[in-house]
Order: structure tokens, then C-alpha cells, then sequence
């Protein structure tokens, strides 16, 4: 089905476009230009030009992706500092994040600035196993509370999920000896004043099985995503632009270890997004029409559950530039859910209901006294059920030479899903509708050296504190009333070195997250890191190619016994993956080795991951 929906699309869009973009011309940037050809603008929600580039967050561009070999979210965001990742099994198996310490329902998934976090799941958490990388363009990382910019569930942080257009024609194509495979066609036409991006992927991977056992079985996922990127200017400064994401992800997993065959789920996700972006002279001006869609289904041997939600909003932005010390920005976001689903198993459960919310938002930013800065990000959310709350980012920065020292406080809020609201299932649970939102407040302090033209280190600590709990209690969700905080504390720091040749990343990760009784959270280890170290060669004998090595040290935590449900501790892991990227004219061959030690671990216990593979590839 999804297949057909992708040809229609390619078909049509060629049709509709033949015309205005049969005259493609290469992009030219000579020196001596007016102006660009192409301009892409990408905005962080709720910022203005004094107080964006003071925002703390971790970019990966494409060219690191491709770098990295990376084929799904986990392989990218495992590198980032106080981002813990568990994965039940191999790729495409359900995944749980935990982003400083916080609840794997405490992060924000946004695509291009729009939130996507699934309202058909039990307490809204993403599943980042079923998102694969092949049309991402970029990735944005932001931790900490981020309610004042993105909205409700950036307690722990949010990740920003970039599409956006690649006018750089190519065809990806990577296997192994599994026939396992990756691809990826990217297609371009541009014109004078438009421009149009076609992306399509697909990932097959089978492997090993997702849990332990004497019947084992490979488990395999499928995966198909396609990415539709049209901009037009209607005038000198005013643009429109859309985007199409369309992702649905197959894949078999396991009962138990002893009942793993005939368990399947067929996970669709859909977004769609229509803007105006004006630019001018300081002023830069967004107004965004957006639609996202889930549809998942699961088969049971037979017993088939649905899942459906769906959100459509309208978010309209404004910054503007007074002058070198002042800029500011205004917003709004409304956004309707709806959902329903049914659980038609041994747990049988349903949900079918709707909420909405409204927000308005604002930031100032000063630069003020020598080199100094002062930002200040508010908002207020008011929700259909939970009614009116607000969410706000202190935070003072001053540049010491090549030394930025800061300073923030900021809050944060999670609403109730439309299970936690609506649900009902056959253990008597039925919703709670008097669900108050949970909150957080977080205290920071932060450093940025520039040591050198090429190496530069980023420190952050970091305090934070979770109220309202929401708890299941007596088969009804609750707002936990005892006064007691989940808290969660930590050190991430990473140092960057990069010359024109060679890209050094070092990251580590110190936490601390604990249970309302003091023991320690599941899942979070006390202390991670990693490096990947990225080299260019060029040989008269050998040519042109590129060596990437990533380490991810992901250290010992606790854990649930996956038959007796007792707590356990785990030991920790050392995985290395290693790429290999030559050059050939236009061309690119690529291999790509993960767990090049084949490291035998589980993550979470009683789950699978894959041993050394090693896949062969190319890039035109």
C-alpha cells in the first residue's frame, strides 16, 4: 500500500513540476553572485537573533550521518552526551530513550520544529527503534527542560528532526551477506524560483532474534520511508514551502522466549506540513499549517490490535532585530488530538478520545555590558482538560575571550496522553480526566572554550527535579501526592578537535537519577562515553577515501530480570563501529563494520543484539 502511495506521489509531482523545473540549471555560488540561487532557512521555535546561537544543543549534519554510516536514529543519537538508548533486540525492535536520567516519555520529537510525539501510546513515549535515517537532512539535540521553546513532554529535552531539501543527486545502496539491505534515491529539480526534492528509502534487516531462548528465530524489519521537499518564492522575500514524510516500519518480534513465532507489528507514521516564511532586514516571519498521522497495527498469532491518532495545528512565529542589543519574538501554536485504539488480546484495552491545546510564546534577548547576553523564554500552554500553565528559560551568559561561561534555570511540563485520560481495559482501569500535567525545573551551568581554531570543549552541569508525578495506582493513573521528587543530576561534557583532514569527538556522560525511594532508576548508567574519530587520506597509490571509528562505552545500571522481574545490575558494554568511505570520481565505495569485537550483550536483559556484521556499499 504504501509502495503505490510513494509511485503516485513521484509520478505526479514530476507531472505537476515538469514544466516550471524543466529548465534545471546547476546551483551556482560563484564568489562574484549577487545572491544565491537556493536559500535554506531553518528557525529554532520561539528565538531571535540575540538569543538562538545562546540556545545549547547538539547539531548532526547530514555529512556526519553519512560519515557515521548511521541507519537508524539510535546509531546518531547514541553519540550524544546524557543520552541513554535500550533497544529491545535488533534493529526495528522497540527502543526506550532516557535523556538526562529523565522517563523515556519525558523527550520531545519534533520534525522541523513540529512536535510528533505519538498520542496512541500508553504514556506518549517515542519509539525511536522504528525511525530510520536515510531522508533525515539534520538532527538537533537539546537537552534539559525545553517546555518554553518546543511545548508539553520536553522535560529531559527535545530532538528536532530535520527534512528538508538535499540538491545533491545521489543512489545509496549497502548489503551484506544476509541479503540484508539499505538504499536510498535522491532526486532533485530546480528552477529559478522553486525547488523540488524527492527522497525514498528502504532498510531490510534480519539478523538475530529479539529474545533469548531455545527456539530462537531471526526477527526481520522492513522499512520504507519517503520524503517530498517543495519550496517556491513568491516574491524577493517571501517564500512557501512543504513537506511530505511518510514512514512505515514492519517488523516481527517475540512473545517470550519460548513464544516467539507470529508476532508482528506494522507501524505507519505520516506528516505533512505547509508554510510562508517572510525575510526581511531583521525580521524573519513563519506561519506553518501541519497534519501527522499514526496507524500501527499489531498481530498476535492472529489477534489484531489498532492504534490510530492523528494531530493538526497551526503554529505562527514572528523574531524581530531592534537593534545590536535588543530582539524579540512572538508565537502561537493550536494544535487538536484525536485518537482511538483496541487492544483485543488476553489485555484488552480502548481509548477514544480528543483534546486540544493552545499556546502563546515569547523571548526577549539583551546584550548587555561587554560581551554579555540575557534571555528570557516564556510560555503559556492552555490545555482543553488541564487548563492554563506556564513554562519559562532564565538564562545569563558572558564571553571571556574564547571562554563562554552560563548560566540557566528553566521549567518544563508533560500533559496526560488520551490513555491516561480516556483508556479503559478489562483489569478495571478507566481514565482519569482530573490528570494534572507533570512538571520540572532544572538548574544549570554551562561552558564553551574555544581553545583554538580547531579545538574547542563544552561542559555542562546540570540539577533537575520532576513534580506531579503521573503514577499508576489501584488500575487508575494518578498524580503522585507524597512531595517527593524524582531527581536527576549530571556532567556531560565533550571536546572537538577538527582540521580540514581529520574530525576528533570525545563525549562523556556522568548521572545521577534516582527513584522517589533513593535507589537508583532502571536502565540509567552511572557513567557513559565514547569517541569517533574521523581521518581523511590521499595516497598517490590509493586515492582518496575516509576512516571513521565510533566507541560508545554504555556502562553498568540496573535492571528487571526479564522472567523473575527481580532487579539485577548489568554489566556494562564496549561497542566499536568502523567505516570506511573511498573515493572514486563521482562515486563512493563504502564498508561499514559494526560491533567490529562482536561484543555478546543484552539491552534490556533477556533481549538480543547483533554480533560483528560487516556490510559492503555504494554511493553515487
Amino acid at each position: 500500500m504504501l509502495i503505490r502511495v510513494l509511485v503516485i506521489l513521484l509520478i505526479s509531482t514530476n507531472l505537476l513540476f515538469a514544466n516550471n523545473l524543466s529548465d534545471k540549471k546547476n546551483c551556482s555560488w560563484a564568489n562574484n553572485s549577487e545572491k544565491a540561487c537556493l536559500h535554506i532557512i531553518k528557525k529554532i521555535t520561539n528565538s531571535s537573533s540575540n538569543n538562538e546561537k545562546k540556545i545549547n544543543r547538539y547539531i548532526i549534519s547530514r555529512k556526519e550521518i553519512l560519515e557515521y554510516g548511521a541507519i537508524d536514529l539510535i546509531d546518531v543519537l547514541k553519540n550524544i552526551p546524557g543520552v541513554q538508548i535500550t533497544q529491545s533486540g535488533p534493529k526495528g525492535q522497540q527502543s526506550s530513550m532516557f535523556m538526562r536520567g529523565t522517563n523515556s516519555n519525558h523527550t520531545l520529537v519534533l520534525i522541523n520544529g513540529i512536535a510528533i510525539n505519538d498520542q496512541s501510546t500508553t504514556q506518549g513515549l517515542h519509539d525511536f527503534g522504528v525511525d530510520f535515517i536515510q531522508t533525515i537532512q539534520q538532527i538537533e539535540v537539546y537537552p534539559g527542560s525545553s517546555a518554553s521553546q518546543f511545548g508539553s513532554s520536553a522535560i529531559g529535552g527535545a530532538i528536532n528532526i530535520i527534512l528538508a531539501g538535499d540538491y545533491k543527486d545521489s543512489f545509496t545502496y549497502f548489503s551484506d551477506v544476509n541479503n540484508n539491505y539499505n538504499f536510498l534515491a535522491n532526486k532533485s529539480f530546480v528552477g529559478n524560483e522553486e525547488s523540488l526534492n524527492i527522497k525514498f528509502g528502504s532498510v531490510k534487516n534480519k539478523t538475530v532474534s529479539a529474545r533469548d531462548g531455545s527456539n530462537k528465530e531471526k526477527d526481520k524489519v522492513l522499512n520504507y520511508t519517503g520524503n517530498l521537499n517543495y519550496e517556491k518564492w513568491l516574491k524577493n522575500n517571501l517564500r512557501s514551502f512543504n513537506t511530505l514524510y511518510i514512514r512505515q516500519t514492519i517488523a516481527e518480534y517475540d512473545g517470550s522466549s519460548a513464544n516467539q513465532e507470529g508476532y508482528e507489528g506494522d507501524n505507519l507514521m505520516y506528516t505533512l506540513q505547509y508554510g510562508l516564511n517572510r525575510l526581511e532586514e531583521n525580521k524573519d516571519d513563519n506561519l506553518i499549517l501541519y497534519y501527522n498521522g499514526y496507524d500501527r497495527e499489531y498481530d498476535e498469532k492472529g489477534t489484531i490490535d489498532n492504534y490510530y491518532s492523528n494531530t493538526g495545528g497551526l503554529k505562527g512565529d514572528l523574531s524581530r532585530n531592534l537593534n545590536e542589543l535588543f530582539s524579540y519574538g512572538l508565537g502561537f501554536d493550536y494544535r487538536y488530538d484525536w485518537g482511538k485504539f483496541d487492544n483485543r488480546g488476553s489485555y484488552q484495552a480502548s481509548t477514544k478520545g480528543h483534546t486540544d491545546n493552545f499556546s502563546i510564546y515569547s523571548n526577549i534577548g539583551w546584550n548587555f555590558f561587554l560581551d554579555s547576553n540575557a534571555s528570557l523564554f516564556l510560555r503559556n500552554d492552555n490545555h482543553k482538560l488541564t487548563g492554563n500553565h506556564q513554562t519559562y528559560k532564565v538564562d545569563l551568559n558572558k564571553n571571556f575571550g574564547k571562554v563562554n561561561l552560563g548560566i540557566s534555570h528553566m521549567t518544563g511540563l508533560r500533559n496526560p496522553t488520551l490513555y491516561e485520560l480516556f483508556g479503559t481495559d478489562n483489569y478495571g482501569y478507566s481514565g482519569n480526566r482530573s490528570l494534572r500535567p507533570e512538571k520540572s525545573a532544572t538548574n544549570e551551568i554551562y561552558t564553551k572554550m574555544n581553545l583554538s581554531e580547531t579545538l574547542d570543549f563544552s561542559l555542562t552541569a546540570f540539577r533537575s527535579s520532576i513534580t506531579n508525578n503521573i503514577e499508576y495506582v489501584s488500575n487508575r493513573y494518578v498524580n503522585d501526592t507524597d512531595d517527593i521528587d524524582l531527581n536527576q543530576s549530571g556532567l556531560n561534557s565533550e571536546l572537538h578537535f577538527k582540521t580540514k583532514e581529520t574530525n576528533y569527538k570525545i563525549f562523556s556522560s556522568f548521572l545521577s537519577s534516582k527513584k522517589e525511594n533513593g535507589t537508583n532508576q532502571l536502565r540509567r548508567p552511572r557513567k557513559s562515553y565514547g569517541m569517533t574519530v574521523s581521518k581523511k587520506f590521499n595516497y598517490k597509490s590509493l586515492g582518496d577515501f575516509q576512516i571513521t571509528t565510533n566507541y560508545n562505552h554504555y556502562g553498568k545500571h540496573f535492571d528487571t530480570h526479564s522472567t523473575n522481574f527481580s532487579t539485577i545490575e548489568m554489566d556494562s558494554t564496549d561497542l566499536v563501529d568502523f567505516n570506511i568511505i573511498k573515493k572514486f570520481n563521482n562515486s563512493e565505495f563504502v564498508l561499514k563494520i559494526t560491533n567490529l569485537f562482536d561484543e555478546n550483550y543484552q539491552r534490556p536483559h533477556g533481549y538480543l543484539h547483533e554480533g560483528r556484521f560487516i556490510k559492503l556499499g555504494f554511493r553515487f
